[in-house]
Parts: C-alpha cells; sequence; structure tokens
C-alpha cells in the first residue's frame, strides 16, 4: 500500500485544542490520526503530543522509542480504517494488528 502521512509533534495546548476540537474531549492525547481520504493510496496526518507520549512511557515503564513506535503504528491502523472505540471486537482486532506488527519491529506487547 502506497502512502503519503505528515507526522507533526505538538505541545499539550495544542493536542488539547485538536483533541476538543475534532473529537469532543478536553485533554490533551498521546496521538491523534486525520485521514485525507479513502482508499488504496493512504493520505492523513498523525499528530503526536511529545509530552503526553514521554510521560505515558515513564508512567508505564516503557522504553520511549517503543512507546512512540506503538503509537505512530496505532495512529496509521486508524488512517487505514481501524477503530478501538467502536465495539470491544474492533479493539481486539486493532490490539492483535499492533502486536504483530511490533513484534516484527522486535517490540514486546503494549499492553502487557
Amino acid at each position: 500500500m502506497a502512502a503519503t502521512i505528515a507526522i507533526r509533534f505538538v505541545d499539550e495546548a495544542e493536542a488539547r485544542s485538536l483533541n476538543l476540537s475534532y473529537r469532543g474531549k478536553d485533554y490533551a492525547t498521546n496521538v491523534l490520526s486525520f485521514p485525507y481520504t479513502e482508499g488504496e493510496f493512504l493520505t492523513g496526518d498523525l499528530v503526536l503530543c511529545a509530552a503526553v507520549v514521554e510521560a505515558e512511557a515513564q508512567q508505564q515503564g516503557k522504553e520511549i522509542s517503543a512507546h512512540y513506535a506503538h503509537l505512530v503504528i496505532h495512529g496509521l491502523l486508524h488512517l487505514q480504517g481501524l477503530d478501538h472505540e467502536r465495539s470491544a471486537t474492533d479493539a481486539k482486532i486493532m490490539e492483535a494488528r499492533e502486536i504483530l506488527i511490533l513484534a516484527n519491529l522486535g517490540i514486546s506487547d503494549p499492553y502487557q
């Protein structure tokens, strides 16, 4: 699959503003995905909040690079139409794909 993806790193204020504007949630989140179009050619933006990602990695005892990798993969799966918030089944499908991709990169299961 071909793709054109922009990845932006933002501060907490911008992450909070984007999350509120696009999801109605008033807090800074770790990653937001903004698909441009649907189809074979994947296009979109990923927005990562560095402060949130790094705080989560520290709180969860994860390497920062592994947590960033997980969240980029998570965001890319969202750009492909997967959504863990629709149902528990969808969440399991998405998590299984994340775990498999991360394992192929030598990164352990982020949900353990």
